[in-house]
């Protein structure tokens, strides 16, 4: 998947297991959307749910769901220790992968408006979608909770933002908003000390402390309230506890934006306020799931600390990360449970096949995989070799000046080969719904206009996904240039033959552009989409055919060299 989202919804019910189940399991009936958690709460009365899957998928689930807990569960009878306003209290939305925030706040504008009309249940948007500025704060807008919502009817105030500026007394209200990934994290001490554990948490989490005078007294501002001193990290909540089963006292965080502050920045600096109060962090723990690339990045960042290149697969970057993070130290750590993206790999991938199985299944008579597959493979060869000389570069003596521009260009060439990895699976599957679609009914008008609209939207894929594989070549090939020009010289033949690689890439991908261009009848598009992919292919064979100059100039000179001597 391509577009990733997670939405998190409450409902308001975490006791009777067979109105969980039938919430959940209308979530299990959409075809993209992926079940991954389902919490609930006996005290709270409450069950958290956590999908993810391709945003229309997730918006339709979400829906689903929302119908099904407002038919099952009666707000007048629903009683808990969490703060509710409805069947359904919350329902986020949360950006993974190829999403902006604005996109997921258009994702809870989609689902708000047809909760508001075909259930009538009044919807409140919130955080990140908010049209108030007084309701991005969730607090504020479950105001007076459940019990306050019949005195909201005729307050200009209180008109919700989809649905019936009315009570509902069975379903209440909800809450639909969007908001950045929450990681929840726990970092592990070498005490049993609440008190210290919680004193580095003080010192980390943003909202601080409070401020104290010279006598260790509290001190307050002109309105009364305590003053208090910002903690080191912004988006971090923190608290210190003892574990009993553990034996030891952790920090407990929650990272509301992994893009401020990061994993391996949290546990940074927990590290050092430990060694400041004589302690060790002896590892952590990941409560939930985490994004892909909040975990790439840490293993990033700890091999820059140790002076080596990131520009190594995602496997690597996954270890480095959880043996610098100490994520395995109370119990095994499986990245393809833990890693959001890993959860949603679908089985029986091309990507998965060995060669040979790939050579085999390419020979056999199905018309997919096929040349645009091969396309995107070629891709994935070429960062990867360009990724090898980049990391045959740094650290070899004599190549200096050159080292910190291929630790970068290592990292970049492994990111590309990865994409070109997704696209070998992508262009199998976009030709599938190509052909799905042309398979459609085509009985009627309304057939034949509904197979028309779907075979034209599944031609612009066909043809968008080769698009990008040649976009993407260019850039492919201008790394390939790079290291041939400043990479290790005894890796030249590698260079060489990654920007051949990248050539063949994006020839590739042409044709299959072309091929599929033939069949849509929208001549705008089309001449945009032909414009666009001879501008990419044009250039990749000027660079390619600079570097297979170069190449093959030294190349044969170094061969010859022997001969004259």
């Amino acid at each position: 998947m391509q577009h990733i989202v997670e939405c998190v919804p409450n409902f308001s019910e975490g006791r009777n297991r067979e109105k969980i189940g039938a919430i959940t399991s209308v979530i299990e009936t959409v075809p993209g959307a992926v079940l991954l958690d389902v919490d609930p709460g006996a005290d709270t009365n409450r069950t958290v749910v956590t999908l993810v899957g391709e945003p229309d998928a997730v918006v339709e689930a979400a829906f689903r769901a929302i119908e099904e807990a407002s038919r099952v569960i009666d707000m007048r009878e629903h009683t808990g220790a969490h703060a509710r306003m409805g069947a359904t209290d919350v329902c986020p939305f949360v950006p993974v992968r190829g999403l902006t925030m604005d996109d997921c706040a258009e994702l809870a504008r989609k689902l708000g408006a047809r909760v508001g009309d075909e259930l009538g249940i009044p919807v409140y948007l919130y955080e990140r979608a908010a049209t108030d500025p007084e309701r991005r704060n969730l607090a504020n807008v479950r105001t007076g909770e459940y019990e306050g919502l019949a005195a909201r009817v005729g307050n200009p105030r209180w008109t919700p933002d989809f649905g019936p500026h009315e009570f509902n007394a069975r379903a209440g209200a909800t809450a639909i908003g969007a908001r950045e990934f929450l990681i929840a994290y726990n970092v592990n001490l070498n005490t049993r000390s609440k008190k210290l554990a919680h004193d580095i948490a003080l010192d980390i989490r943003e909202r601080g402390r409070r401020r104290r005078d010279a006598s260790g007294k509290a001190v307050r501002d002109s309105d009364g309230k305590f003053e208090t001193v910002p903690g080191q990290l912004k988006e971090c909540k923190a608290v210190g506890w003892y574990i009993p089963e553990y034996g030891a006292a952790q920090i407990s965080i929650n990272l509301t934006n992994y893009h401020v502050t990061p994993v391996h920045a949290a546990f940074d600096a927990i590290m050092q306020g430990a060694t400041d109060r004589g302690l060790r962090v002896t590892g952590s723990e990941l409560v939930g799931l985490i994004p892909l690339e909040a975990i790439r990045e840490a293993g990033i960042h700890y091999l820059r600390k140790q002076g080596l290149t990131a520009g190594v697969p995602e496997r690597e970057l996954i270890h480095v990360a959880v043996k610098s993070l100490g994520l395995e130290e109370l119990g095994p750590f499986d990245p393809h449970e833990k890693i959001i993206e890993y959860r949603l790999r679908r089985e029986n991938a091309l990507v998965d096949l060995t060669v040979s199985d790939f050579a085999d299944e390419l020979s056999s008579d199905s018309p997919a995989p096929g040349g645009g597959s091969v396309a995107s493979l070629m891709g994935n060869l070429s960062g990867a070799l360009s990724a090898m000389v980049a990391s045959l570069t740094v650290g070899k003596k004599g190549y200096e000046p050159a080292w910190e521009a291929m630790k970068d260009l290592g990292r970049e060439a492994q990111q590309i080969k990865d994409a070109f990895r997704d696209d070998i699976d992508r262009d199998t599957d976009s030709f599938n719904q190509l052909m799905a679609a042309m398979r459609m009914k085509k009985a009627t008008p309304e057939e034949i206009a509904a197979r028309d609209h779907a075979v034209a939207e599944a031609t612009k894929l066909a043809i968008e996904v080769p698009l990008g594989v040649l976009s993407r070549s260019v850039r492919t090939c201008e790394l390939a240039e790079q290291v041939a020009e400043h990479g290790n010289r005894n890796s030249l033949s590698d260079a060489g033959v990654a920007a051949l690689a990248a050539c063949a890439c994006a020839e590739g991908a042409y044709y299959n552009v072309l091929i599929n261009l033939a069949d849509l009848d929208e001549p705008e598009w089309a001449e945009n989409a032909l414009e666009t992919a001879g501008e990419a292919l044009t250039r990749v064979r000027e660079i390619a055919d600079r570097v297979r100059t170069a190449v093959e100039g030294k190349l044969e000179e170094a061969a010859r060299a022997p001969q004259r001597t």
